[in-house]
């Protein structure tokens, strides 16, 4: 798991993102719309399960969800959407992979750049560092609810994993983005499974003491902004720096 994934978890634990539900919300109905767009069976699309999955986890009411697949399928208007990848550089140069669903093209990049160039970071073309990521189904399960890891690790990859990193809590596997929805359903009776697709680095970039914490000052900002869904970052930060760093922001 990359390092901002890590992160986000502290900041889940610590309650830091209690009070931007609402943004929250207006994240997650962009993402089931154009998860939606797919089609709007969520057994039949993986990705719009998880889209839904994360909107009931955040307390989203039914209606709202319902709202926004419709919007998805066509069923109802809305705004034009946009979902695009911008790539850049932060701080020691540590790659990133920022996620937009955005209904205005210009005003986006324009903001990415800004938070970018703010925080000591710079957006680069495309293909500068999609390259140092592979595309991955990441499903996560709590290591107390796992008895017998040897058997567990065996009952994941029988159904589909390519990885299992016990170091991890939760437990995190890994597979082929079209392996999601095969591995989740094979797992979910037993365990409490949460399931999404993400980018692994390849080649990761050390960081301690200031150039962290001005990582994630960085990734920070850049979650404030509506338009930004995800990023992924190839940095590698030990956990408890990440513990440091969470309890002086």
């Amino acid at each position: 798991m990359s390092g901002h994934n890590k992160w986000s978890n502290i900041q889940h634990r610590k309650g830091a993102q209690d009070a931007k539900k609402s943004k929250i919300f207006t994240k997650l109905i962009r993402e089931l719309t154009v998860a939606a767009r797919e089609g709007g069976d969520p057994e039949s699309n993986a990705r719009l399960r998880s889209a839904i999955e994360k909107a009931r986890d955040a307390n989203m009411p039914k209606d709202k969800i319902e709202t926004a697949i419709k919007k998805g399928t066509g069923e109802l208007g809305g705004e034009e959407l946009f979902e695009l990848m911008y790539e850049g550089y932060g701080p020691e140069g540590v790659a990133l992979i920022i996620s937009v669903v955005t209904n205005n093209k210009n005003r986006s990049a324009q903001e990415v750049r800004h938070i970018l160039s703010k925080h000591g970071g710079s957006l680069a073309e495309s293909g500068a560092v999609a390259w140092n990521f592979e595309k991955k189904a990441l499903i996560t399960i709590p290591k107390e609810e796992i008895a017998d890891m040897d058997e567990f690790m065996m009952e994941a990859i029988e159904a589909g994993a390519e990885d299992v990193d016990d170091s991890t809590d939760p437990v995190e596997i890994t597979a082929a983005p079209d392996a999601l929805g095969t591995v989740r359903d094979a797992l979910k009776d037993k365990y409490t499974v949460k399931a999404d697709l993400t980018y692994n680095p390849k080649t990761t970039v050390k960081l301690t003491g200031s150039p962290a914490e001005k990582l994630f000052k960085l990734l920070n900002a850049l979650e404030e902004n509506d338009d930004v869904q995800n990023v992924y970052g190839n940095e590698d930060i030990d956990d408890e720096e990440m513990e440091r760093i969470a309890e002086n922001m």
